[in-house]
């Protein structure tokens, strides 16, 4: 006969009845990775001072972690499925504490760059062994639901004491020490899950897919690569545009192979599922949206506000308490009311905060943005911890893995266009303004030209100036720099704001409410 079952509402195995304490562990590791991707960006600003870094490798500085975690997210998942999740996420921890503990002995952007990408690499293996332990232990929808809330609630922990534990160690000492204190953490995550993760893997053991692991790493590589370099390479060029067609060729070569390889490392069917497809979409839009404002913003609380790091920090909480309250309550709101509903007003309240943050200007008030924040902290919450557990509920225990990377590459992929895109409409309109604004049309065209790499480095040129061009001139000169940097600010939050609508309106059109419905012959 035949009978309708939720695809993952039910499940026949026995909870593990460690596995709350299990979960505890993973959110530690999962903490570490988060801290580490929002820590440097409120150390932005002090490495312009102090390495004399420009724009462009402020960029590579934050998205050389993108590129290597995105190109190897789906190799980490899939090396978990096969070898054990537990020995993936120790090896994961290792490479992530290194990486940290170098990138404090680096003297110049470039070395910074390399280090941030071993980072990436170890973090690409602990993301997705986190999220695919959780699946494995918690069986039951309900509690799988709220485990996945408070591991989304992580996101809203590493924004908020991130920016306060980094401006704090720079207030204290130096920028070096805001990988230093990322270190002991994953150390403490590396001995809690060798004491207490279970291990687990796909019981087929089926052999590894060499081919698809290289195609994989080639298409997300050249595909991130492109995104990053096209605002300084242009769009259009031959460079650009060559990255794009290598992704495009070993993408559709990777898609063939996986089709008729008997065990690919990813099951590209599952893109066949609407609920898999538009929830990984959402998480996508989301997290562009996101990596592209805090790039901005950091600078925009310090250069513009004149925030200290440790004041910068602290300005964020509302955020962070925002993002965690609404990862925790999100999926039980999913559970209850349907993924549709939460996923979609998640990212129109995104959408919102966005086009408020827009209005912004110097003179904003702290309770203005305060607001401001809230929605974007909700929307956030609302949209990729329910995201997140509807990609999961499609994907059997045994492919964990998978399930887990896909949705971390939908994060990484989505921040670095993101940092991108919005980068780069920023500095294009920044770079516009700042021409045209009094004052600047005198500036040697050498200075100019290093003045249009960042609101830093006008600043820096104003305040050097100052004694030779009087202090009239100089207020003028850097009210033009802060209003340059408000116009490219408002046009960056307008395209996210636009970008957060039309996942929202996707969301709607194509989410699943529900899980779907299989009819199994017994």
């Amino acid at each position: 006969m035949t009978v309708t079952t939720p695809v993952d509402d039910t499940s026949s195995t026995s909870p593990s009845p460690h596995r709350w304490l299990v979960l505890g562990v993973v959110c530690v590791a999962t903490y570490a990775v988060l801290v580490d991707t929002s820590i440097v960006n409120v150390a932005l600003p002090t490495l312009v001072r102090e390495l004399d870094a420009t724009t462009t490798e402020l960029k590579w500085i934050v998205d050389a972690y993108n590129l290597a975690f995105a190109s190897l997210v789906l190799v980490g998942g899939s090396l978990g499925d096969r070898f054990g999740r537990k020995t993936t996420l120790l090896t994961g921890l290792a490479v992530f504490a290194f990486g940290n503990l170098a990138a404090t002995t680096m003297s110049s952007p470039a070395g910074l760059m390399a280090m941030r990408a071993v980072m990436g690499v170890g973090a690409a293996l602990v993301f997705p062994a986190t999220l695919s332990i959780i699946t494995n232990v918690f069986a039951d929808r309900g509690e799988r639901a709220k485990a996945i809330g408070l591991w989304g609630a992580m996101t809203g922990l590493g924004v908020a004491s991130a920016p306060i534990i980094g401006g704090w160690v720079i207030e204290q000492g130096s920028w070096r020490w805001v990988f230093a204190v990322v270190v002991p953490i994953a150390v403490v995550a590396f001995v809690l899950t060798a004491l207490r993760v279970p291990q687990s893997n796909d019981p087929d053991t089926p052999p590894l897919d060499l081919v698809g692991l290289g195609l994989s790493i080639v298409t997300l590589g050249t595909l991130v690569t492109a995104i990053i370099q096209g605002p300084d390479w242009g769009w259009t060029t031959e460079g650009t545009l060559g990255l794009f067609a290598v992704a495009l060729f070993t993408g559709a070569a990777f898609v063939a192979w996986e089709l008729r390889h008997p065990d690919p490392m990813l099951d590209v069917a599952l893109f066949g599922n609407l609920r898999f497809t538009a929830a990984s979409g959402s998480v996508t839009f989301a997290f562009f949206a996101l990596f592209g404002f805090i790039f901005l913003i950091t600078q925009y609380f310090q250069f513009v506000l004149g925030y200290s790091p440790f004041e910068s920090g602290l300005r964020v909480i509302p955020v962070a308490l925002s993002i965690a309250i609404a990862s925790i309550t999100g999926t039980r709101l999913a559970v209850r009311f349907g993924n549709k509903a939460v996923v979609a007003g998640g990212l129109l309240s995104m959408s919102i905060g966005f086009g408020w943050v827009s209005t912004a200007s110097p003179v904003t008030p702290y309770v203005e943005i305060i607001g401001q924040m809230i929605f974007l902290g909700l929307g956030l919450g609302f949209t990729s911890a329910p995201a997140t557990e509807a990609i999961m509920g499609v994907v059997p225990a045994n492919k964990a893995g998978q399930g887990s990377a896909v949705n971390d590459a939908t994060r990484e992929v989505g921040g670095t266009l993101g940092v991108a895109v919005i980068g780069s409409v920023f500095a294009s309109v920044y770079s516009n303004a700042l021409v045209g604004k009094p004052g600047w049309d005198q500036v040697p065209p050498e200075a100019l030209e290093r003045a249009e790499d960042g609101i830093g480095l006008a600043l820096g040129f104003v305040d050097a100036a100052a004694g030779q061009v009087g202090a009239d001139t100089a207020t003028v000169l850097a009210d033009g720099a802060l209003q340059s940097f408000m116009d490219g600010l408002q046009a960056g939050c307008l395209v996210a704001s636009g970008v957060t609508l039309v996942g929202s309106l996707m969301a709607l059109a194509l989410l699943p409410a529900r899980p779907a419905l299989v009819h199994d012959v017994v």
